[in-house]
């Protein structure tokens, strides 16, 4: 993509949310609306109250805590076990319902559990931010080492490599592809652990903005909290693609030079 194309493609974007957002101003002046959409004047006044206070930086940071570590530890959970059962055909057959079993129950359904177990601490936003993202990145990176070419390993064990080589010469380097992948699909689950379970049981965190704008009926400060939420989760999905781009330089390359033809 040139840079005309590329100017047209930002211009298209900011009118698109420009005319939603003036649409979006006059629909909320009619009737009673205001009262279940607010406004983005409101919105934003009510996101600025929140900067100003530093009531957001405050229980932003707690939030990108929970789900930084939570999406650390079930990130990496999930790549260990994916590539330990990648490599051991046998155990994946024993484990696979029960791994089935488990990626079919929705994750916010153990958060009233995980209070019981964990209480209210921020231990248990933690574990449920890691519980969720544990089994997209298993699966990703499962598929990803099982996807790995039978003849390639074949040949290169003939020729003297160990399990050790294999894994780091060819089913990692051909695997990670499949674990970025699901690494980026985990960041939003990541958020909605965390957030879950402030909303759950919390008084601090932007889980726990929506809960008390929502109990006083403030629509504007639900709003402003969620427009916190997709800020964070966007910085963190940037920080992931920094991460892939520095750890697979070739696919930042290809991209590159698709964006030039």
């Amino acid at each position: 993509m040139n840079s005309a194309n590329r100017a047209m493609l930002h211009a298209a974007r900011a009118a698109l949310l420009v005319g939603l957002m003036l649409l979006w101003q006059f629909g909320s002046t009619l009737g009673h609306f205001d009262f279940y959409i607010s406004s983005p004047t409101a919105i934003g006044a009510s996101f600025w109250s929140l900067l100003k206070s530093g009531d957001f930086v405050f229980h932003a940071g707690i939030t990108a805590a929970e789900a930084l570590l939570g999406f650390a530890i079930g990130g990496s959970g999930g790549m260990l076990v994916g590539l330990v059962l990648g490599r051991s055909r046998f155990f994946a057959d024993v484990l696979d319902p029960f791994f089935t079993a488990f990626y079919s129950l929705p994750k916010v359904a153990l958060a009233p559990l995980f209070v019981l177990w964990f209480g209210i601490g921020i231990e248990m936003k933690i574990i449920l931010a890691a519980a969720t993202v544990f089994f997209l990145v298993f699966l990703n990176t499962y598929t990803g080492v099982r996807s790995v070419s039978r003849e390639q390993l074949l040949v290169i064990r003939l020729m003297g490599a160990n399990e050790r080589h294999l894994l780091t010469k060819v089913v990692i380097p051909s695997a990670i592809t499949w674990v970025f992948a699901g690494l980026r699909l985990s960041v939003p689950y990541a958020l909605i652990g965390a957030v879950v379970g402030e909303i759950i049981a919390s008084n601090r965190g932007l889980g726990f903005l929506v809960s008390d704008a929502a109990a006083k009926f403030d629509t504007a400060g639900v709003f402003a909290a969620l427009l916190g939420i997709v800020a964070l989760a966007m910085l963190l999905n940037v920080a992931v693609k920094q991460a892939e781009a520095w750890l697979m330089p070739w696919k930042a390359a290809d991209e590159l030079r698709e964006a030039t033809v």
